[in-house]
């Protein structure tokens, strides 16, 4: 079993890896709080890379998802069984997924069991949208698909938030958050989705609708930042939002998304503001 550094150095790396969104706003946050957002993060991308997976069968990853969900829900995080269960795809599976027990154990304790509700949940609400090919029918759908892959990441975050110093935030506007990213993704992912023979538009939806879409939700996830008083929290919330605001405009302008130049300055500016 890791000690600590070892452990903390992994985290660092493995999550440099798997999210640029993430990675930097992360760095940011002081000790205590990077340790937990981070190991909450990994939580989270492990269970979504199942998901994700290109190659892997559809009933094998509504097995994983459904399993690690059950898992995720005991009291204490049983390690040997999930490494049964993951054993047989570890050549698949990357490492994030694979060392879902060393995020779990790198967590403080205290929060621990919020982080594995929240990512149980995921688990489990992904499996079902496995299990529907993710067709995307109405709004409701769409509503409840965003939910699953990225409004749980704001109700986590909230969690922290008020674990961390009591800080209150509203539920919805934490789920706004999370869903205003995710629909700006969905846009900027269209033709790649198409490729895959996946598509996230409700029937009789254009781009006009879901662009109408991600505003109203990042409006929530602007709303959720006044509520939040802290200055490190609001530093790392900060920038996957503005990255999101001026993504949705790149795409409006028929740009497919921000330059890299455009990102590093969005990021500085926030950071020496």
């Amino acid at each position: 079993m890791s000690n600590k550094a070892t452990l903390e150095k992994d985290a660092m790396k493995v999550l440099k890896q798997t999210s640029r969104t993430f990675y930097i706003p992360i760095k940011l946050l002081n000790k205590t709080l990077r340790k937990t957002v981070g190991s909450a993060y990994l939580c989270m991308r492990a269970v979504d890379e199942m998901e994700d997976h290109e190659e892997m069968d559809a009933e094998v990853k509504q097995h994983l998802l459904n399993e690690t969900s059950h898992l995720l829900k005991e009291d204490v995080f049983n390690r040997e069984a999930y490494h049964q269960l993951v054993a047989p795809y570890e050549k698949e599976l990357p490492e994030v997924t694979l060392r879902l027990a060393d995020w779990i154990e790198f967590c403080p304790e205290d929060i621990q069991q919020k982080v594995k509700d929240s990512t149980s949940e995921m688990a489990e609400g992904m499996a079902k949208w496995v299990g529907k090919d993710w067709e995307v029918k109405t709004k409701e759908d769409l509503d409840e698909y965003t939910y699953y892959v990225a409004g749980l990441v704001g109700v986590m975050l909230s969690d922290i938030w008020n674990w961390y110093d009591g800080t209150e935030t509203d539920r919805d506007l934490a789920i706004g958050y999370g869903r205003g990213l995710q629909a700006v993704n969905i846009l900027r992912n269209i033709d790649e989705d198409a490729e895959r023979g996946v598509g996230f538009f409700p029937n009789d939806w254009s781009k006009k609708e879901m662009f109408a879409y991600a505003e109203a939700n990042l409006q929530k996830a602007d709303e959720y930042m006044t509520q939040i008083s802290t200055k490190n929290i609001l530093l790392f919330c900060r920038i996957p939002l503005a990255l999101a605001h001026k993504t949705l405009n790149a795409l409006k302008s028929g740009k497919e998304k921000m330059s890299r130049d455009e990102v590093e300055e969005t990021v500085d500016k926030i950071i020496n503001s």
